[in-house]
């Protein structure tokens, strides 16, 4: 829904108010006073306002956009009816004449300049034709007989009830206008958000691919001059070796990195399965991690499995064995239908105000690192509308908690 359908939508409501204010005036009124109304035109001007906000409520549910120039119109005719109905009762000198000025205070809320000056020049004229051009509301050549006192007070009493009309009405409508504007404005704040993480995503993919090629020659040349020196000090053999292989790995890493995205798929697999892979592989990563596993629940979820979240999950067991002197704790802490959340405890010094405000941005570090690891974490986990938090444990140290979302058994591998 565009800003001028929900415009259109809470004018419906201030037409369905207004609609059932001159119902019941009317009701009170006619026996009252004694008015003698042209039936016929009242009931006309009544059926037409009914018939107009039937056709905004099927106009809501059109997938067209409404624009300025329609929903101008659209205030024009609640203008036009309002001065009809006036027209017959008393004119300007009906206390509910305020009610004139509403699509006017509409109009100057949500609609560009030009249309504002034309709705009051439209109001302005209407109201001044209104001043002499009306049906009198009493008929003294007749037998009614009203003393001035009664009229004034009857005056009196409708313009209270035309003032609180209007202050409801006013009320109401900047409400909802104002409500529209904040959630404009979060919408507004939430892309601004997403366009600096994408930017900041795209840096990052740049640097990566531009220092992925350009290591490619250094480490050709390393694992040259790695086999030279082996034959020529064949004492060294252990350590040269060792050297080769981490020389190898760093190539393993960059031709990882600059694989197609499109073989690396994910996969339905149940959360046990994944974890104890996941903790395989990170313990020849890190052969000195020690950790402590929790039991698994009686019911193991489905999670999508792929190569981005299991280096998500690696980042995290990473930045919780750095900073932990003790085991730390993995456990699935929640199961529902819809997420599963499994968490990572370490038993370091926690973190500071600061450095949990921070968490998640690029190039932020606690550990003096290049400060895009969990960065990129926090990326991948909400490509797969996951979330990552991490909070300082009560009992000390920091818990982080990871939420996926839980596939169901007829999902398929993508």
């Amino acid at each position: 829904m565009n800003r001028h359908q929900q415009h259109l939508l809470h004018l419906s409501y201030i037409r369905t108010l207004i609609l059932f204010v001159i119902c019941v005036a009317l009701l009170i009124a006619i026996p009252q006073l004694q008015l003698t109304p042209n039936l016929w035109m009242t009931g006309l001007c009544l059926v037409a306002l009914i018939s107009l906000n039937i056709m905004t409520y099927i106009r809501l549910h059109s997938r067209w956009p409404v624009m300025d120039a329609e929903f101008f119109v659209q205030l024009c005719a609640d203008v036009v009816i309002y001065a009809a109905l006036l027209y017959q009762f008393g004119g300007a000198s009906n206390p509910f004449v305020f009610v004139l000025l509403i699509p006017l205070i509409i109009s100057a809320t949500t609609l560009p300049k030009r249309f504002t000056l034309l709705m009051a020049l439209i109001v302005g004229g209407l109201y001044s034709s209104l001043m002499f051009s009306y049906l009198p509301l009493l008929d003294f050549s007749t037998s009614h007989q009203h003393t001035l006192v009664q009229l004034f007070q009857q005056h009196i009493t409708g313009l209270w009830i035309s003032f609180l009309l209007t202050v409801g009405v006013i009320s109401i409508y900047v409400v909802q206008m104002r409500n529209t504007l904040m959630e404009r404005d979060l919408e507004l704040h939430k892309e601004r958000e997403r366009s600096i993480h994408d930017r900041q995503v795209l840096t990052l993919a740049t640097l990566a691919a531009g220092t992925a090629h350009e290591l490619r020659t250094p480490l050709s040349t390393l694992k040259v001059i790695l086999s030279d020196l082996k034959e020529e000090h064949p004492e060294l053999n252990e350590d040269l070796s060792v050297m080769q292989q981490q020389v190898d790995i760093c190539n393993q890493k960059l031709q990882q990195l600059t694989q197609d995205a499109s073989q690396s798929k994910s996969m339905t697999q149940p959360l046990d399965q994944f974890l104890s892979k996941l903790l395989s592989a990170w313990q020849l990563m890190r052969p000195e991690a020690r950790y402590q596993l929790a039991t698994y629940p009686d019911q193991i979820p489905l999670i999508q499995s792929s190569m981005m979240l299991q280096q998500a999950f690696i980042n995290l067991l990473n930045n919780a064995l750095d900073a932990s002197q003790k085991p730390i704790e993995i456990a699935i802490a929640e199961v529902d239908q819809h997420s599963v959340t499994v968490t990572i405890r370490d038993f370091g010094t926690g973190l500071t105000p600061e450095q949990l405000a921070n968490m998640g941005k690029p190039f932020f570090t606690t550990k003096g690192g290049l400060g895009i690891g969990l960065f990129l974490t926090v990326t991948s986990l909400a490509s797969q509308e996951g979330e990552v938090r991490l909070y300082n444990h009560p009992n000390g140290g920091t818990l982080t908690e990871v939420k996926l979302p839980v596939t169901h058994q007829s999902s398929q591998e993508s």
